[in-house]
């Protein structure tokens, strides 16, 4: 298990945003349990890359464990050009390079999930979900940023589809802060 300290960026280079990055995103669909491994290897090759990671917490012979996970098991998304996506291959540790088709719907769909996590809110892994109720985030740092509210007993939660992977991440939100979506 790695220290804190050993963890890869989520985002690289750090100082900026992934809506910022310049090149053809690409998906690294990584062997399992590579993903951080080939991240320090992305910033050794300075190829820009987004690893969303969430804290899971869990307790093994009376002591509290805190790992960094990968929010979305088995991807990296990178930016760059042919050039970039040999580097990526050259790892050794991508089993398959996942070309995106739609380069401003992936972005749209990864950056509310580079924005909760910068705000340093909890983020879990979430079943994808095809139906539900659609909703707008209306005021606070996600405004615009569209998804599924789900509602347990204790919370509500928005939840964030990258509709390419078939997979989904969500965060706690308030009720008052989305409205519904007509279809």
């Amino acid at each position: 298990m790695l220290k804190v300290s050993e963890n890869p960026p989520m985002v690289w280079p750090e100082d900026q945003s992934i809506a910022d990055f310049v090149g053809t995103w690409w998906v690294a669909h990584t062997k399992a349990r590579n993903e951080k491994a080939m991240a320090w290897q992305l910033v050794n090759k300075r190829v820009p890359y987004f690893l969303p990671m969430t804290w899971k917490v869990s307790r093994k012979s009376g002591r509290t464990l805190r790992s960094l996970l990968p929010l979305f098991p088995g991807y990296v998304f990178f930016c760059g050009g042919q050039a970039e996506r040999l580097e990526a291959l050259k790892t050794n540790r991508a089993a398959a390079i996942i070309p995106v088709v739609d380069q401003v719907r992936l972005v749209r769909e990864l950056q509310p999930i580079e924005t909760v996590l910068q705000l340093g809110k909890p983020v879990v892994p979430h079943d994808y979900l095809k139906v539900g109720q659609r909703c707008r985030v209306i005021a606070g740092p996600l405004m615009g940023t569209e998804g599924l509210i789900v509602r347990t007993p204790k919370e509500t939660r928005l939840v964030l589809q990258v509709e390419m992977l078939g997979q989904a991440a969500s965060v706690e939100i308030d009720y008052d802060m989305v409205e519904k979506i007509d279809d």
